[in-house]
């Protein structure tokens, strides 16, 4: 499937390049529907590398990448179940999750992730998984999870360790704080920093310059330079379930849900 137009993501082969647009109002939000879209990305991943030389992940919405999963989706499925069946949900949207998200990590193609406004929790994650970073000044990157009773449930704590030194990663996980481009440019995780709206623009150009490169020696390098960890990634799902059971997971959910702001994913 070399084009397809979802409700929550789209994607087209043109010219060697795939551009995956997330377009789901407000702040595309992750949730079920999301996710089968996503899947049939993943499923179409070996096809479209066939001709397909690079991957750009960006998003058509003015407020930003992405404000992570759905978490009012997530709380609704949690309600009015047993706990053991709370927890069967969970673990199988993870699963389901990691193997779209690993799909793209272990992908042949060259990924850029061209970045603007919220990266926020599993809009952070989906774009750790991409070769290359491109986030304009608006950029700000977050793990709010915290402020749930959580950790990031989608490969985020194994992909920060695998790109970041131990101390940003720990500031990430553990305060909950937000950094902007050019503090994570800084640290090595962002590769450009472009004007404000020209992400998309400068990843283009990016793919284009690729596209001149041996395509053999590209997917070596990619394969030497970025090994996936699989073990620890398994570990993650199991402490995000083991979490999840705890009674303040629950108060978080229901906080958010309840919330009358605006934005209140925001730190």
């Amino acid at each position: 499937m070399q084009s397809f137009r979802g409700q929550a993501l789209s994607w087209e082969l043109k010219d060697g390049v795939v551009e995956l647009a997330l377009h789901r109002e407000p702040n595309n939000e992750l949730g079920s529907m999301a996710l089968a879209e996503a899947e049939k990305f993943a499923d179409s991943l070996d096809q479209l590398s066939r001709t397909a030389h690079a991957l750009i992940i960006y998003s058509t919405l003015p407020s930003g990448f992405s404000a992570g999963a759905d978490l009012r989706e997530l709380y609704q499925r949690s309600q009015n179940v047993q706990p053991v069946e709370t927890i069967r949900i969970v673990r199988d949207q993870l699963e389901r999750t990691h193997r779209v998200l690993n799909a793209i990590d272990a992908s042949p193609l060259i990924t850029i992730a061209a970045l603007h406004g919220i990266v926020f929790g599993g809009g952070f994650e989906l774009a750790l998984t991409c070769d290359l970073m491109i986030a304009d000044k608006t950029a700000r990157f977050c793990f709010p999870e915290l402020r749930l009773g959580l950790i990031p449930g989608w490969g985020g704590i194994p992909r920060l360790k695998r790109d970041l030194g131990n101390a940003v990663v720990r500031d990430l996980l553990l305060t909950g704080r937000s950094l902007n481009a050019i503090k994570v440019q800084q640290v090595g995780l962002v590769s450009q920093v472009v004007a404000e709206g020209e992400s998309l623009r400068v990843a283009r150009a990016t793919a284009a310059q690729l596209g001149k490169f041996d395509r053999h020696t590209a997917v070596t390098a990619k394969k030497f330079i970025k090994p996936i960890p699989y073990d620890e990634l398994r570990q993650e799902i199991d402490l995000f379930c083991e979490l999840f059971t705890h009674p303040a997971v629950d108060a978080g959910l229901r906080k958010f849900v309840e919330s009358t702001a605006a934005q209140p994913y925001l730190p």
